[in-house]
């Protein structure tokens, strides 16, 4: 670990880690598993408005498999979670963002890795895998592909950073049970608390975002009518390692079709379609988690696979 880096504790079976970005920013990520866990790492990378908490349940059980315990990282985007926000809401860009994921694995010493990516954090994976190939030894994309549709980036647009204060976490809850009822209509009460306390924090006598509501300027040339052109060769670099996508029945960002392409692209995709969620799949269901961590389990580093990455 390097000098820019520091661990605390931390209660629930992880410990807090702050970095230095390269633009000196610091950056909060979760540490799961003892640092010499001998099986492959996994680094997992949140959504736009999310944050490391909403891998929790799946860190902790790749981190405390009886019989293959793992080092698990999930990060803080800047400006998300316990991660500083930026003076500068131009920074927040996938480039500045990949560029920060690597300096927290270059601190941490870690790589090559199974990287879980949830939305945005599935295109930074995909991003890695174009410019830092070795330090990829297995994708998880998370409700995300080459492809976002219109109607999913407008209705996230038409929230992100404007969502109204709540009296309390309950009321938050029922914030978002109204936001996105529809799209996760199995979720129960617990589950939208848990949402709300993922989403907003306690500060100042009451609850704000647990993001920089200025990331609502990532979104802000948008236009519905100008969806943003297929990036399938951002998808093709990871052709040498194997993935898993993962898609919410009613995602309204990753569409059938994209992920029928997808599978006909890659004919040893893994796919798990998630029924009774949208937009992202929470990744906290035990019948997910199984299939994740199995996945994950399968995935081999480069030396051990002949040079290239791939499953056992």
């Amino acid at each position: 670990m390097t000098p820019a880096s520091s661990v605390t504790t931390a209660g629930d079976g992880f410990a807090s880690c702050f970095i230095s970005a390269p633009d000196g920013l610091r950056l909060h990520a979760r540490l799961y598993g003892g640092p010499v866990a001998a099986a492959m790492p996994v680094v997992c990378l949140p959504g736009l408005a999310r944050t490391s908490a909403d891998f929790h349940e799946i860190a902790s059980a790749l981190a405390g498999d009886a019989t293959c315990p793992r080092r698990v990282v999930a990060i803080d985007s800047r400006g998300r979670g316990r991660s500083q926000y930026d003076r500068d809401p131009g920074n927040y860009t996938l480039a500045t963002e990949l560029a920060d994921v690597i300096a927290v694995l270059t601190a941490l010493d870690i790589g090559p890795a199974v990287f879980i990516g949830t939305s945005r954090g599935g295109l930074l994976t995909m991003l890695m895998a174009a410019a830092r190939p070795t330090l990829l030894a297995g994708a998880v994309l998370n409700d995300i592909g080459p492809a976002i549709e219109a109607e999913g980036l407008a209705r996230i647009k038409s929230y992100v950073g404007r969502l109204p204060a709540p009296r309390d976490f309950a009321d938050a809850a029922a914030i978002l049970r109204r936001l996105g009822g529809h799209q996760f209509p199995g979720f129960s009460d617990a589950d939208w608390q848990i949402q709300a306390q993922r989403t907003w924090k306690t500060a100042d006598g009451g609850l704000v975002l647990d993001y920089d509501p200025k990331l609502s300027e990532t979104l802000a040339s948008f236009d519905p009518t100008q969806p943003p052109p297929p990036q399938w060769a951002l998808f093709d670099a990871l052709a040498g390692v194997p993935v898993m996508v993962i898609r919410g029945a009613n995602s309204d960002i990753l569409a059938a079709e994209t992920l029928a392409a997808m599978a006909a692209r890659r004919p040893d995709l893994v796919r798990l379609d998630v029924p009774d969620q949208g937009h992202a799949p929470a990744l906290r269901d035990d019948a997910t988690v199984r299939a994740v961590a199995a996945f994950v389990q399968r995935c081999r580093p480069a030396a051990a696979a002949g040079g290239h990455p791939a499953f056992s």
